[in-house]
Parts: C-alpha cells; sequence; structure tokens
C-alpha cells in the first residue's frame, strides 16, 4: 500500500490512536444514561450551570480520560520501531489533539444517549456507528486509493482530520495532507456545534 515515505506501520500507529480515543468516547454516553436512572442528570438540571458546560464538562473529562489511551499508544509504537517526533511542541499538540477528539465523540455520544435514552438502544446504535466512521477515514488507508463516493464520506468525516493531525504531530517527518489549519478548523467546528446541540437535547433525559 502506497503511504509515501512512511512505513505502513508508521502510518497506522496515529490511526490506531484516533480508534482507540473513538472507541472510548463513543460509548461515553451510556454513563449519562446510568446517571439519569440513578437521579443525577435531575440535580444536574436544578443548578444555574449552563447546559452547554455540563455538555463541555463531561466531553473534556472523557478526553482527560483518553489520555491513558495516548500513553499506551506511545508505548506500543516505541517497542515496534515507530519513529515518533519527541519534540515538546509535537507532543502538546497531540494531547490537545487528543481531548478535542475525545471531546468531539462523547458529545456526539450524548446527543445518541439523548434521543435514545436506554442503555440496550444506545448500545445497538453505538455499534452501528463506530466502524463506517473508522472505516471510512484515512485511520488504516490513504484518502488517495479510494473509491470517489468513499473519498467524498471521508472528507465529511470528522475523524479524517483528527488522524490527519495526530499523524503530523506523531510521526517524524511526517506532513498534512488537509493542512493544519483546515484540521483544527474542522475539529472545533464540529465540537461547537455538537455541544450546542447537546446543550438543547441534555434537558431531554429528564423526562
Amino acid at each position: 500500500m502506497h503511504t509515501g515515505n512512511i512505513p505502513y506501520l508508521d502510518f497506522i500507529a496515529p490511526g490506531i490512536l484516533a480508534q482507540s480515543v473513538l472507541f472510548v468516547a463513543i460509548f461515553y454516553g451510556i454513563n449519562v444514561i446510568w446517571e439519569r436512572d440513578l437521579g443525577i442528570v435531575q440535580k444536574f438540571l436544578a443548578s444555574p450551570t449552563p447546559r452547554a458546560a455540563l455538555v463541555l464538562g463531561k466531553g473534556f473529562s472523557a478526553g482527560i480520560r483518553s489520555l491513558s489511551q495516548t500513553a499506551i499508544v506511545y508505548g506500543l509504537s516505541l517497542l515496534l520501531g515507530v519513529k515518533l517526533d519527541w519534540s515538546p511542541l509535537a507532543l502538546g499538540n497531540v494531547l490537545v489533539i487528543v481531548i478535542l477528539a475525545a471531546t468531539l465523540f462523547s458529545t456526539f455520544s450524548l446527543i445518541i444517549a439523548c434521543i435514545v435514552k436506554t442503555r440496550e438502544r444506545f448500545m445497538g446504535v453505538g455499534q452501528v456507528l463506530t466502524m463506517p466512521l473508522f472505516f471510512a477515514s484515512n485511520a488504516i488507508y490513504p484518502t488517495d486509493i479510494m473509491p470517489g463516493w468513499l473519498k467524498t464520506v471521508s472528507h465529511l468525516n470528522p475523524l479524517t482530520y483528527v488522524v490527519d493531525a495526530l499523524r503530523t504531530f506523531m510521526l517524524a517527518g511526517s506532513t498534512s495532507t488537509f493542512g493544519l489549519g483546515l484540521d483544527y478548523a474542522v475539529i472545533l467546528l464540529t465540537t461547537i456545534i455538537l455541544i450546542g446541540i447537546g446543550a438543547r437535547l441534555y434537558p431531554r433525559l429528564a423526562t
């Protein structure tokens, strides 16, 4: 598989990190359903805290938890001989991207939880969405080899831009396919939109 001047093992390392973050964050919404069943959501909603702040706080908590996935993937990559960029700037950007990505997908998960409201439905919907998000991205193969329709889907998939940014900062000598400005813009804009939607839907959990 043509991956430019990057060995394939190096190429997929950022994709595996993005996959780990996605899988952890996408099922974070089930915690919200548990909180609803325990009456915690009702207490949150009775407080004067803005709904957007509640959603953002939950997203950031998922981001902090995802940092352990970063340490594990970095450790395995080091053992396998992946050429990582250890500069403080690169490491800092990787941590920021991981937190933002986890916030994005956990907020998406919260929105799903607000709609389906039951653990059984949530698990089914979450599993249906996870694999298409992963495979319709550049995590395990470059977008250049995709058929036209899948390439279009990939460009609409925020995970593609997460992987591109991670690949740029994780690997020594790697360059961004889409541009880091676009990567960050897509991740931040998608996160903001999802937080806005989540803030409107979050009170529905109490009904």
